[in-house]
């Protein structure tokens, strides 16, 4: 039998205070688990993706794989190898191989490498990687989410708006069965 993500109600997503009430593009009613919200299509991606980077929702380590992955959709405009590294590193680090010290190594080396490249095509992608990087240290939400944005600036932000969600997606539906998707 497959599992079923954590259902939710418009009264649990006001508890996370968005900056608008989330009932502007949902009934009072309504009740749904994370892959309703992303269906929930009158919401502007970026609203569905603030209410879904959260740990309420995923693991950590789902959060941190979702920046990883969307660091990786500019890591072909990367000039510099350590921001590269760090998205490696930041991926090693969710999965259990790589330590808090090899992980802060390579988000620094990827910050520096972000400032070292200002002015040059790549500085998105670069701060992708640092967020990616970033995200296994601190803040797996916030990093997932400066991860998207800065991807998808990267690139053109509708058709890496739509990767994202895709990623996001097809994530959501392989986490239900390990776990990761509450």
């Amino acid at each position: 039998m497959r599992a079923k993500p954590k259902q939710f109600t418009l009264a649990d997503l006001r508890k996370l205070e968005h900056c608008y009430d989330p009932g502007r593009h949902m009934p009072e009613n309504w009740t749904g688990n994370v892959l309703d919200i992303l269906d929930v299509k009158e919401c502007p991606f970026p609203d569905r993706l603030w209410f879904l980077m959260r740990t309420e929702f995923f693991s950590e380590k789902f959060l941190r794989l979702y920046a990883v992955g969307c660091a990786r959709q500019v890591q072909h405009l990367m000039h510099d190898k350590r921001g590269i590294k760090a998205i490696d590193v930041s991926e090693a680090f969710a999965n259990g191989n790589a330590n808090r010290a090899e992980l802060a190594a390579a988000r620094s080396a990827a910050r520096n490498a972000a400032r070292n490249s200002a002015g040059d095509a790549s500085d998105a992608a670069m701060a992708a990687a640092w967020a990616a990087a970033w995200t296994a240290a601190v803040d797996p939400r916030d990093a997932a989410m400066a991860a998207a944005w800065t991807a998808a600036r990267a690139d053109v932000i509708e058709g890496a708006m739509a990767a994202q969600e895709k990623t996001l997606r097809e994530m959501i539906i392989a986490g239900v069965e390990t776990g990761d998707v509450k």
